[in-house]
């Protein structure tokens, strides 16, 4: 997790959200359904602050993309093992064995995924605020998008700065 600012902002100036009319997570002209379970994380995150949202005169707009990709990592381990040979009855007193090197490959593939949030202050056109979140999920976080989407806009609001 990590999180950036817009230098000299006092977020206590703020006390309205909304969010963008167009969301990032929105690509194919409709709702979705993990744009829904990000808004519900995110308004819960945000009124905890103490902020309201007000679709009329927002003084934060909000808006958040997620991405899940593919990702294969390529594993190497060297090994060695001994080979005796046809005196391999004499090993350990006679004969020692020669070593025999190898490398074991293995591939790993899996998931990773990536939630940016971003707040921009409404009177000065301006990102104020942006978390990112990235990490591999897990196939529960897969079947249970609701409670990972809202473990993980929790987990980017823990760098969300302190109002003064």
């Amino acid at each position: 997790m990590r999180s950036d600012q817009a230098a000299d902002i006092n977020f206590s100036q703020y006390q309205t959200f909304a969010f963008v009319s167009e969301l990032a997570t929105d690509r194919a002209g409709y709702t979705t359904l993990i744009t829904q379970h990000f808004k519900d994380a995110i308004s819960t995150e945000l009124t905890a602050r103490g902020y309201r949202y007000d679709e009329t005169a927002p003084q934060l707009l909000v808006n958040f993309n997620s991405n899940v990709a593919n990702r294969s990592e390529t594993r190497s381990i060297p090994s060695t093992h001994y080979h005796y040979g046809y005196y391999h009855y004499r090993r350990g007193i006679v004969y020692g064995g020669f070593p025999i090197y190898n490398t074991e490959v293995s591939t790993v593939h899996y998931k990773v995924g990536t939630v940016n949030i971003d707040l921009v202050d409404v009177a000065k056109r301006q990102l104020v605020w942006e978390g990112i979140a990235e990490g591999s999920l897990t196939q529960r976080d897969l079947e249970q998008p609701r409670q990972a989407a809202a473990r993980t806009v929790a987990l980017i609001f823990e760098k969300f700065p302190a109002q003064r």
